[in-house]
């Protein structure tokens, strides 16, 4: 049986497919790959040097003044994986260099923080508690 052991890459939706990918080069630190359209929707993917994949999208359809909402069937969030907690602190540390609001950090159930993109996707940075 095969195992599902790693994701590809992740793609979200988005309004403004430009803006968007100035802010996750600006703000994560990702390169720009590869730009694609189709029908209807445009592509970039991104790429951070530890090899994640992750694609915005628009499509034609989507309202501009549409705002992502956890609360609907999808995407809740987008988790970062961290080392530690010290590692978490070093993106917050970057998020406010760069203007990003963001939430503090927690202790519990694990070391987390959010920031969300311009959508409003929550990006969390997460490490594992007692890291």
């Amino acid at each position: 049986m095969p195992a599902a052991s790693a994701l590809s890459h992740v793609t979200l939706t988005v309004t403004d497919l430009e803006s968007s990918v100035a802010w996750y080069e600006r703000t994560l630190g990702l390169r720009r790959a590869r730009t694609m359209a189709g029908p209807g929707r445009r592509r970039t993917l991104l790429v951070a040097d530890s090899g994640l994949v992750i694609g915005l999208q628009a499509h034609d359809r989507t309202a501009e003044e549409d705002r992502f909402d956890p609360a609907r069937v999808g995407l809740d969030h987008l988790s970062i994986a961290c080392a530690d907690r010290a590692e978490v602190l070093a993106w917050l540390a970057k998020l406010d260099g760069l203007g990003v609001a963001h939430s503090p950090i927690s202790e519990e159930p694990a070391n987390i923080a959010t920031c969300p993109d311009p959508d409003g996707i929550a990006i969390e940075f997460f490490a594992p508690p007692g890291a």
